[in-house]
């Protein structure tokens, strides 16, 4: 049956709610489940309403992964501190980025040579032993590392604004002891590596001032109200393409949760929410036919070196 939708006054305003009927709020599938699988004769009968919020907020994170579009964007200045605090909904990096004036992004590499380990002020003995003579307090440390000190406050040097002939002469007697340059290395757009026991950022002196873009990964369930965190079923939402498939992710985990569940039942629901999320899957990659010739056309094309 269609949707009328006589309220276009609202919906076209500035601060309408655009493209909301693409999606469907996780309290709606929460509702519409608990009506459609819970009750007396039903598959689903005696199943708590808490056990089914539960499976419903871990199915929407295991899709949010790699099945739904729950990559959000960031664009802000690095500080002079080259220091930035993960999102409060972060779970992992897709991307990072600086744009310039052009607004083109050059994408920022992750370097695995350093990092911010914890600096002990307290000094050591002739065997390594912590000097603790004549203190009965814990061991002093700094958040802030000789390490990191000094990958932050490198230098970057670009070969581009090197004279040929003082390259071939800095370079050019090193024969045999030049080696393949790593491809990751092989740019001026700087580096980051990432301080997971802090939950920080951690980027190159070149950086300091640029307009950063991160791309990070999100579960889609958590909602910042004043200082705390709490999760939010009404704000929380899933895409319509995939609302079969978090339904089977709920019924197969309420059902596995109950002990007189038949295995042939579980196997079969098993079945059927792999079939639904790599239906869901296909449906928001969003490919298009002509999007897909074009390509194949480019494909074809001979490039002369």
């Amino acid at each position: 049956m269609g949707v009328t939708i006589d309220r276009y006054h609202e919906y076209y305003a500035d601060d309408g709610p655009h493209g909301s009927y693409a999606r469907i709020s996780l309290q709606e599938i929460i509702d519409s489940f608990s009506a459609t699988y819970v009750g007396k004769n039903k598959l689903c009968d005696g199943v708590l309403l808490a056990d089914i919020t539960f499976h419903a907020i871990r199915g929407l994170q295991e899709l949010s992964y790699d099945t739904l579009r729950a990559t959000k964007d960031w664009e802000v200045v690095v500080p002079s501190t080259l220091v930035l605090v993960m999102p409060v909904d972060y779970v992992n990096y897709v991307k990072l980025s600086w744009s310039g004036g052009d607004g083109i992004e050059r994408v920022i590499y992750p370097t695995s040579k350093t990092s911010n380990p914890l600096d002990i002020n307290t000094a050591t003995t002739n065997f390594g032993a912590f000097d603790l003579y004549g203190s009965d307090v814990d061991l002093a440390s700094d958040e802030t590392s000789d390490t990191w000190t000094n990958y932050n406050s490198q230098s970057v040097n670009e070969t581009g604004s090197t004279n040929a002939d003082q390259i071939d002469g800095e370079y050019g007697d090193l024969v045999g002891g030049r080696y393949g340059i790593d491809p990751q290395h092989a740019q001026a757009n700087g580096s980051f590596f990432i301080d997971e026991s802090v939950g920080r950022f951690h980027f190159s002196s070149n950086l300091a001032g640029k307009t950063l873009v991160l791309r990070y990964l999100s579960d889609g369930v958590i909602s910042t109200s004043g200082s705390s965190s709490t999760i939010n079923l009404a704000g929380s939402y899933v895409p319509k393409l995939a609302e079969e498939a978090i339904y089977k992710h709920i019924l197969y985990g309420v059902l596995l949760a109950k002990k007189d569940t038949p295995a042939g039942t579980l196997q079969l629901l098993k079945k059927e929410r792999f079939a639904e999320t790599r239906k869901a899957k296909l449906r928001l990659s969003n490919l298009k036919l002509e999007e897909l010739t074009q390509i194949l056309r480019g494909g074809s094309k001979m490039i002369k070196h």
